[in-house]
């Protein structure tokens, strides 16, 4: 089986949100199986910025739908969306 890797933007609910501890909360939140491969952070506009993790999934976990999920239930996530996928 091979695994895939997506960069996924999430984006949150304000500005004034602690992004290093979103960034944990977005760890902690993974379903088995998937790892996050490193962060970047965009700059959005009017002080908000983005979180861009690169998540790594098993081909057979049928894609990024259980991590967007769990990332859109973490406290301070106002919209997750799949910026990039490709198999590794």
């Amino acid at each position: 089986m091979g695994k895939v890797a997506a960069k996924i933007k999430v984006m949150p609910n304000s500005p004034d949100i602690d992004l290093d501890a979103l960034q944990e909360r977005l760890e902690e939140s993974l379903p088995e199986g998937a790892k996050i491969n490193g962060f970047e952070r965009d700059n959005v506009a009017f002080g908000l910025v983005a979180l861009l993790p690169t998540v790594i999934v098993p081909d057979d976990a049928g894609g990024t739908e259980a991590v967007e999920e769990s990332f859109a239930g973490v406290d301070g996530v106002e919209s997750v969306s799949v910026e990039n996928v490709g198999r590794i």
